[in-house]
């Protein structure tokens, strides 16, 4: 079957599922609009999975059924556009350019093929250590990828490799998707290394599970640094990097660093401002700061001292793409919750539990919760609906809490990279150029299955052990 007539293929089946779906009686319990709705959104992520369109096509697609049916009023529809995090990504994709243009980006990047580029493996773990020793100093993944992502750019640049070029192509997406994964499993490291785990610390409270930043740290550090091992080399396995051994490189990047002589004028500006940016980040809980402004007052910095231009940002067409799809994704599932999806399912899932053995049911959960973000666009929107209602559900069928809670915590932050859109962090990486739609979702399903089995088998006993 050629490429053409499977696209169709694929395209008409999804349409014709979806709309047997739509005509198809809302389960009991839950209303007609939050079933359509839930069709709409299961459709389009449906389509980008079996590639049927892009997600761009499939978001613009998904808003414009949402108003035209009724379900949403067009208020609600287009709310993700005004979203702060949303605009955060935007912003962090224009600084990244600025950190790449200036070429700060590329003398960063030799500079660690200097030191760990012996493989392609060295450079993904480096991607995993540098994440984790950053990550308590900031609350937001957004943020942190923002530091991320031109460290890992500038990487795949400097060992040869080009979105455009096949040669190397794998071995960009292998450093692309070592930041995505990072990112999650960092945030399970720390307290204080995502958003919602003091917000989720303090639901668990209520059941009589308290968690500080220490205990949290000793209930991580097993299972979280044992999947800092495993991840990079699941995923240099899994993308196979058309480059693997590179004796010669750290020599030659040493050679690069001489060539590239005292930093220019614009290396030392962004490297303030972006200096100035992360430390920023870092005290914005702190202060009282958001984020996006911060990020506005760095690009403001980088326009007017003519580091980043207007034509610069002219030529960042992927970046209003971005913007489109996951603001439309990121309403459609607040609405989702909204019309009380989300609680419906997890009432459902309790019910259906109520006959199985403690240790039983507390896999089915965890599990249940990881597999439910393929509905989310984030990870604080699923903890607020989700987490509170399968701690509670565990709690009634004798599960340990302290273990649940644990579990459900760390799920929130490394099921992260399930979809490209499984959070805001991702989708730097994920409009690289070096990783498709396919790969994303396929890699994305390895390693949070990956991460799961690690924190279950291993996670399971430590957290018996310690977190009683």
């Amino acid at each position: 079957m050629t490429d053409g007539r499977r696209t169709l293929t694929a395209r008409i089946v999804t349409l014709l599922l979806a709309l047997v779906l739509w005509w198809t009686p809302p389960p009991d319990g839950l209303g007609l609009q939050a079933w359509r709705l839930f069709v709409i959104f299961a459709a389009a992520i449906g389509a980008v999975v079996v590639e049927a369109v892009p997600i761009l096509t499939a978001s613009v697609f998904a808003v414009a059924a949402s108003v035209l049916t009724g379900l949403l009023q067009p208020e609600d529809a287009y709310g993700g556009f005004g979203n702060g995090t949303i605009l955060l990504i935007v912003i962090a994709f224009l600084v990244a350019s600025a950190v790449v243009k200036c070429g700060l980006g590329t003398r960063a990047g030799h500079w660690i093929v200097s030191r760990f580029g012996r493989s392609t493996l060295g450079l993904s773990y480096s991607i995993f250590v540098i994440d984790a020793v950053i990550a308590p100093a900031f609350p937001s993944n957004t943020a942190r990828s923002g530091v991320l992502y031109p460290l890992a750019v500038s990487l795949a640049e400097a060992a040869g490799a080009k979105p455009d070029q096949p040669g190397r192509r794998k071995l960009g997406s292998c450093l692309m998707f070592s930041g995505t994964a990072s990112l999650g499993v960092s945030a399970a490291l720390w307290l204080t290394a995502m958003a919602a785990n003091p917000l989720g610390t303090e639901m668990a409270r209520g059941s009589g599970v308290e968690i500080g930043f220490g205990r949290w740290l000793v209930a991580s550090s097993v299972p979280t640094l044992c999947a800092f091992v495993v991840l990079p080399l699941l995923l240099y396995r899994i993308i196979g990097p058309e480059v693997r051994n590179t004796p010669e490189a750290p020599a030659a990047a040493r050679r690069a660093l001489a060539a590239l002589g005292p930093f220019s004028r614009h290396e030392r500006i962004v490297l303030v401002v972006f200096a100035g940016m992360v430390a920023l980040w870092a005290s914005a809980a702190t202060l009282g700061l958001d984020s996006t402004a911060i990020a506005f007052l760095g690009l403001g910095a980088l326009l007017v001292t003519g580091a980043l231009t207007l034509s610069d940002i002219a030529k960042q067409g992927d970046v209003l793409a971005t913007f489109i799809w996951f603001a439309v994704l990121f309403t459609l599932s607040s609405q989702l919750n909204e019309l009380g999806f989300m609680g419906f399912v997890g009432r459902r899932l309790a019910g259906a539990l109520g006959s199985l053995a403690s240790p039983t049911a507390g896999l089915i959960l965890v599990a249940a919760y990881v597999l439910l973000h393929y509905l989310f666009v984030s990870q604080t929107a699923h903890l607020l609906a989700l987490f509170g209602v399968f701690l509670d559900v565990g709690v009634k069928l004798g599960v340990n809490p302290a273990v649940l809670a644990f579990q459900l915590l760390f799920a929130t932050n490394y099921f992260s990279p399930i979809t490209p859109q499984g959070s805001s962090a991702n989708l730097l990486f994920a409009g690289s150029g070096y990783l498709s739609q396919g790969d994303l979702y396929r890699l994305g399903a390895i390693t949070t299955a990956a991460s799961a089995l690690i924190y279950f088998v291993i996670g399971t006993p430590w957290l018996f052990l310690v977190a009683r």
